[in-house]
């Protein structure tokens, strides 16, 4: 796809972004939205630069979503680098970075959420209640202000990401949702805004969680028990160092259903705390012969 040379445009009205995007669509242009909530790493980028692959036109939007924090959480805290964000933007050829503010997004008086039963239970939902129906409300409120051709997501969210698809095909959005594997350090450590909160000895510990999910996977796929096999993963994160871990379980690829046989294409889900960190973390596990639904 080229890439139209552009200046980036800051943008904080729906207003604004609307009236951008229907210039661009009257040239023909197509259009891609990565929404972020800023604190820009490696793993963004690569959401952005399929982004640029799909389409001749980008939108990066950069919003810290309050309806998604439960009392307690990190709202305050979420790591805000506005300046650099702007810059990498910048460098690597974005045409908007869209910057609502909360009363730009919300209406002090709106009355709508958007809730996507069966998806939005279980998993994160456990210990973060409300962070799916602000997840999914938002979402869909950033369609319909760009109303892109794509919408490119992350795999790290797994979850969340099986949430929005399901929330497009039933709210007849027409856009086309693209996922993008996780990106990972050379330890394997998944990339995330909150791994800024680890200190080095939680880093180094942190950087085992991989290791012990594909100790898992393997396991599985040679045929083990999924409830042992899943047991002794809890008590090797607890081991290492893991304060807790909310949830470590072999789920339905599409549907999220817990599976007790690796018996179709899987998905191997953990969240675990260490310190004041949650990291959470996926990866696929097929059964043999079987091939991936992503």
């Amino acid at each position: 796809m080229k890439k139209i040379s552009n200046k980036l445009l800051v943008i904080s009205s729906i207003g604004e972004l609307r009236r951008v995007v229907s210039e661009w669509r009257s040239s023909g242009d197509r259009v891609s939205l990565i929404p972020t909530m800023g604190a820009l790493h490696a793993g963004h980028l690569a959401l952005i630069e399929e982004g640029l692959l799909k389409a001749e036109r980008t939108v990066v939007s950069i919003y810290v979503n309050p309806k998604q924090f439960s009392v307690g959480e990190d709202f305050e805290s979420y790591p805000r680098t506005e300046e650099d964000d702007l810059l990498k933007l910048r460098e690597i050829g974005v045409d908007v970075a869209y910057m609502p503010s909360t009363k730009e997004m919300y209406a002090p008086d709106a009355l709508t959420k958007v809730n996507v039963e069966i998806l939005s239970e279980g998993l994160c939902a456990l210990s973060r209640p409300q962070l799916f129906t602000g997840v999914s409300t938002v979402v869909t409120k950033l369609l319909m202000q760009c109303l892109p051709d794509y919408a490119i997501f992350g795999e790290k969210d797994y979850q969340q990401l099986q949430i929005i698809k399901r929330l497009v095909l039933d709210l007849d959005i027409p856009v086309q949702v693209i996922s993008v594997p996780t990106v990972r350090e050379k330890t394997g450590l998944a990339l995330s805004s909150r791994n800024a909160y680890l200190d080095s000895s939680e880093t180094l510990i942190a950087q085992e969680l991989y290791k012990i999910m594909q100790e898992i996977s393997r396991d599985l796929v040679s045929g083990a028990q999924v409830s042992r096999v899943i047991e002794s993963g809890f008590d090797k994160l607890i081991s290492i160092g893991f304060s807790s871990v909310d949830y470590l379980t072999l789920c339905d690829s599409n549907n999220l259903v817990s599976l007790t046989v690796l018996d179709r294409p899987a998905r191997l889900l953990v969240a675990a705390n260490l310190g004041h960190t949650r990291l959470i973390d996926n990866i696929e596990v097929l059964p043999e012969n079987s091939i991936s639904n992503l």
